[in-house]
């Protein structure tokens, strides 16, 4: 099929910002499909069919795979890749059927006001996402470009930054960058005031630690103290080595269950923005824990499912990955996760009793894999001197599935 289908990025300087190319696909298209500000930046003579977006999103995107094959132009924000509709469409449209050209991002515009390389910043968007995602990202030292999602957006990363120790973090808020209304804003996060702010906008955020303020690693391996729990926690060096062992890479997707407050699968989200996890777990108290954590540590999209395994498993997406740490004897479980993983997928399980030992011994007589004890000791007062108390041995079985 020929191209039929547009997407041409434009900025706030309107139809007569775009280039040569642009402006003719734009004009030779039936069909004009943008915002209300993009559609407004048409000539008020212009008697083309026009499709403003709707919510849900979803059906806006609907509409336009239906009418494949019409000449459809739809205008943009910036570069239409970059958290743009672009990204959303080629999900569901050949690339082959469309052009896509790009105008410069908020972030590129951002990058040019203020001097920051691109290449050495962190970039997200909260649009239509949790503010909570940001957490992850904070450091010191770290330069951050955020999609604001409204004029609201700006107070918000300010609260966040000064509750988490970074209240002297430089804010800079960048309005209707490209446009005769561009307007700078900056002050300091703790002091942070301004509401009268346009919707349209985006932020620059200068990361500064507080005094004393230890940074949370994205390697695995957190305090445990950076967790709510109840003591049904995997303690920090044998959650760094279980970690280390399921080897997350990016897009892969990790079962954890009997996840307990969380931890493993949300440090194998923190590593990198692309993991993806869901987290099992029966008590009711601990998914409130594992909500509260994944929210705090800045994994907010963390899918939680309510139940017991083996009976909450069949239903759930394909796994890369997964983590046993709790409900190894039950009946059923490893065959379950066994048939769901894919091959070359990891099944790590961690068990701290001799029943549990027992069970791994006998799936490692179907599957093979390999065994580690983990056993550690940490230094503790003694009366007047430190001696060394150690926590419960672990039992590691890792079998990875063969390609059939």
């Amino acid at each position: 099929m020929k191209k039929w289908l547009f997407i041409v990025g434009i900025g706030e300087d309107g139809l007569q910002g775009l280039s040569a190319i642009a402006r003719y696909l734009v004009e030779q298209a039936a069909v004009i499909v943008g915002g209300d500000r993009h559609l407004a930046m048409l000539p008020p003579d212009d008697q083309r069919q026009k499709i403003a977006w709707k919510s849900p999103f979803s059906a806006s995107v609907a509409e336009i795979i239906q009418r494949r094959g019409e000449s459809i132009c739809i205008l943009a924000s910036g570069d239409p890749m970059c958290y743009g509709i672009g990204v959303t469409l080629t999900r569901h449209i050949p690339i082959s059927e469309m052009t896509i050209i790009p105008a410069p991002s908020a972030f590129s515009l951002a990058c040019a006001r203020l001097g920051w390389s691109l290449t050495e910043v962190e970039t997200l968007s909260l649009c239509g996402r949790p503010p909570s995602l940001l957490q992850s990202y904070i450091y010191q030292g770290a330069r951050l470009l955020i999609l604001s999602a409204g004029q609201s957006t700006p107070s918000i990363v300010a609260q966040m930054l000064t509750e988490r120790g970074f209240g002297g973090s430089k804010i800079t808020v960048l309005e209707r960058m490209g446009g005769i209304q561009e307007r700078i804003i900056a002050d300091i996060a703790a002091s942070w005031h301004e509401t009268e702010i346009a919707a349209l906008n985006a932020i620059a955020v200068d990361c500064i630690a507080d005094a004393g303020v230890i940074p949370l690693s994205r390697l695995p391996g957190l305090p445990d103290q950076a967790y709510h729990h109840d003591g049904q926690l995997t303690k920090r060096e044998v959650r760094a080595v279980t970690l280390s062992t399921l080897a997350p890479t990016p897009g892969e997707l990790l079962w954890d269950i009997g996840a307990g407050c969380g931890s493993i699968s949300i440090e194998w989200m923190r590593s990198h923005p692309r993991c993806q996890a869901i987290a099992i777990e029966q008590n009711s108290t601990r998914l409130g824990y594992i909500a509260d954590n994944a929210a705090s540590l800045g994994v907010p999209n963390l899918q939680i499912v309510e139940g017991k395994a083996p009976d909450s498993l069949p239903d759930l997406p394909t796994p890369d990955a997964i983590f046993i740490g709790g409900g190894v004897t039950a009946e059923g479980l490893f065959d379950i996760c066994w048939s769901a993983l894919r091959p070359g997928g990891r099944l790590v399980a961690n068990v701290v009793t001799i029943e549990g030992e027992q069970a791994l011994f006998q799936l490692y007589e179907k599957v093979g894999g390999s065994f580690t004890r983990i056993a550690i000791q940490r230094a503790e007062p003694i009366g007047k001197f430190l001696g060394w108390r150690a926590m419960a041995p672990v039992t590691q079985w890792i079998a990875v599935k063969n390609h059939e």
